[in-house]
């Protein structure tokens, strides 16, 4: 059972991210001024908490000590520094592009995601590299296209009409 914690992790990981764009689309349209960033603050916040209260727990529940190295803490933030630049990023492919783009950005952003990782992998372990990595990368990128082409798009919620805009202007006086 072990071996499949990974994997069932893994997977959770993925429907998180996955639900993660059109929840965040979901976020900016319930604002009506349909700012970007006011989810990217909430974003940050739910990152905040979540990430030290997690990784609080996971220390107490495994024993770890609150002490890190310079190069443990320097990685860990750069690591975060990534994630947060990856949320703005992706806020910023939601707002510029519709109500419709988390169907097209999500398949671009974890395919890129796969890839990057393999390459960033590839450069950073000193080993062979199978001709079929460079395969699957051209595969992917293939997929990418064909999910990002065929999944169905919702449109935007429709503004709702101002009140003073539903007044005609030829109303008749009343004085």
């Amino acid at each position: 059972m072990d071996r499949l914690y990974p994997i069932v992790f893994a997977l959770m990981t993925g429907l998180f991210w996955g639900a993660y764009g059109p929840v965040l689309a979901n976020a900016r349209f319930a604002d009506p001024t349909k700012n970007p960033f006011k989810p990217y603050v909430m974003i940050g916040l739910a990152y905040l908490v979540w990430g030290i209260v997690g990784g609080l727990v996971g220390m107490q529940q495994t024993g770890a000590k609150f002490s890190f190295t310079s190069t443990q803490a320097f990685w860990g933030f750069a690591a975060g520094t990534l994630g947060a630049w990856g949320a703005m990023t992706l806020t910023l492919a939601m707002f510029t592009g519709g109500g419709a783009m988390p169907q097209i950005v999500m398949p671009i952003v974890f395919g890129t995601a796969v890839t990057v990782s393999a390459i960033v992998g590839t450069l950073t372990v000193k080993s062979d590299v199978s001709p079929m990595l460079y395969v699957g990368i051209i595969g992917m990128a293939i997929c990418i296209v064909i999910v990002a082409a065929n999944t169905p798009h919702a449109h935007p919620p429709k503004p709702k009409a101002d009140a003073a805009a539903a007044i005609p202007a030829t109303a008749p006086s009343h004085t």
